[in-house]
């Protein structure tokens, strides 16, 4: 099995993937260790002096102003954990859970926190032994960090709350960490809180979000070139001088990739009564300004998370000179916006598509294709239905696209007056990025058909690849309607595996 080794720093998003949805072990580095040792005395010798430190020997938040008393504070850690695992309604996802504790883990080790090596230890063990604590939808304003959702973490850190067994059945996660031989974790000065202060849950969506839409955006350009063709389209549009006249990085890719896919096409500059073709609608022609737009807007969230990925983020933190000292740095804001530009990134890419699956069921646009792709329309009504649940996909994706980051609700007895919202436009982006994913089996389910209702034209080969593979996955072509749902959830999963991709890149080698 892979395995991940934390350090002080260097975590990448590579390793935050492994961890969360590849069950990767993790190992903490003796550099990790040996920090966490050091902030630990730092921690522990403020918490001798008769001097207030915050988070040491004080209250939280807005009870910051109590200095509390050495007998009271391991009850002062316990209690923040337990009052702060108040998040309700679903549950989130594994991979996510996973993600977040890998990343606490990660900010724990960084030797800037004050934790004990042995809570780092028990993080790690918790993670190896597949045990997923219970974390709940709502309880996270992105400010100050993701608590209620680290909160249930730590709770299982404590061996109190519910966990997820590596079996997938829930129980009490004493009985869960007594089974793998994990001791409970007594919390110590600091340690409650430094457990529940980060922006983890947020940035570990952001980063399985990017991996997600780097195969999307592919899968968009293979989508937009079927669609092409299918449209008897043009791809003069697509050639590199014109990219290079508007330098921006993710038009000329998208560019290349659909350049790539249709070369060698019967199909491409046609029109039914073969007339060359002028020009194609926007929704044809500018694909790659839209997809482009898009892969240039991952690149900026990509630089975002990169950074988040190198920050320590807690408060207090213990600096290398041996301050204990209060911050900002817990604030959501920096990821909250990339995850909110990325929501409507995607919202436009599936909105583009929708209009040429559209365009390629409307006799009056499609240049010679049956309406609705249907085998006897009137009789039949082909893909009609199709493009409504697209649709519907799309105008949820709009919705989905308001900015969460522009909202803020006071808390805390207004010392948290202004938070980020960020965890609540991770959620919303993951739910958008699954419906993308919808979008374009649909688009690939009218494009295919297109295609071969095109009698006497041979597509590209790598077109064909896809029609081939597809078919063989167990999406249908053309013919008399049939229960079309079956034949959606099929090009759904082929989008979702990479098999589109895949089949595209066995003709045409990577794509961009």
């Amino acid at each position: 099995m892979h395995t991940v080794v934390v350090g002080t720093s260097g975590v990448t998003a590579s390793d935050v993937l492994a961890v969360a949805r590849g069950g990767a072990r993790v190992e903490l580095a003796g550099e990790a260790v040996a920090a966490l040792g050091a902030a630990r005395e730092i921690v522990e010798a403020l918490a001798a002096k008769p001097d207030p430190v915050y988070g040491v020997s004080t209250g939280f938040g807005a009870l910051a102003t109590r200095h509390i008393s050495r007998e009271l504070r391991a009850q002062l850690q316990r209690n923040i954990v337990r009052s702060h695992a108040a998040g309700m309604g679903p549950r989130v996802e594994r991979e996510v859970v996973r993600a977040l504790m890998f990343l606490r883990l990660k900010t724990v080790c960084s030797g800037h926190t004050g934790v004990r090596p042995e809570v780092a230890q028990t993080m790690a063990d918790i993670l190896n032994a597949g045990i997923t604590p219970v974390v709940h939808e709502y309880g996270s304003l992105g400010c100050s960090g993701d608590l209620a959702p680290l909160s249930h973490c730590a709770l299982t850190l404590m061996g109190e709350g519910d966990a997820e067994g590596p079996d997938g059945e829930v129980r009490p996660a004493g009985e869960l960490l007594a089974a793998h031989g994990i001791a409970p974790v007594e919390l110590r000065e600091k340690e409650g809180l430094a457990l529940l202060n980060g922006t983890d849950g947020m940035l570990g969506m952001l980063v399985m979000a990017l991996a997600d839409l780097d195969l999307l955006y592919k899968s968009a350009d293979v989508t937009a070139a079927l669609s092409l063709e299918g449209l008897l389209g043009t791809d003069k549009v697509l050639a590199p001088e014109l990219h290079a006249i508007r330098p921006h990085p993710g038009q000329g890719a998208a560019a290349a990739n659909m350049l790539a896919v249709l070369k060698g096409s019967g199909l491409t500059g046609h029109h039914q009564d073969d007339a060359p073709r002028v020009q194609d609608a926007y929704s044809v022609r500018c694909a790659p300004q839209v997809a482009g737009a898009g892969r240039d807007t991952m690149a900026h969230a990509r630089v975002v998370a990169e950074r988040e990925l190198a920050s320590a983020v807690d408060n207090p933190v213990v600096l290398p000179d041996g301050r204990v000292e209060s911050n900002g740095n817990f604030h959501g804001a920096p990821v909250a916006y990339v995850l909110d530009f990325l929501a409507i990134a995607v919202a436009d890419l599936a909105s583009i598509a929708e209009r040429r699956t559209d365009r390629l069921l409307d006799k009056n646009r499609s240049h010679g294709l049956p309406p609705f792709l249907a085998d006897d329309a009137g009789v039949d009504s082909g893909l009609m239905i199709a493009q409504y649940t697209q649709a519907a996909l799309v105008s949820e994706l709009k919705r989905l696209a308001v900015p969460a980051s522009a909202d803020s609700i006071p808390s805390s007895a207004m010392q948290e007056d202004h938070v980020s919202m960020g965890w609540s436009a991770a959620r919303k982006l993951r739910t958008a990025v699954d419906n993308l994913t919808r979008v374009l089996a649909v688009e690939l389910y009218a494009a295919t058909r297109a295609i071969e209702l095109r009698e006497g034209l041979a597509p590209a080969p790598a077109s064909q690849a896809v029609i081939d593979a597809v078919r063989a996955a167990g999406v249908q072509g053309a013919g008399p309607d049939r229960f079309l749902a079956p034949d959606l959830a099929a090009a759904d999963a082929f989008v979702r595996g990479g098999e589109l991709v895949a089949a595209v890149e066995k003709v045409t080698g990577p794509l961009q």
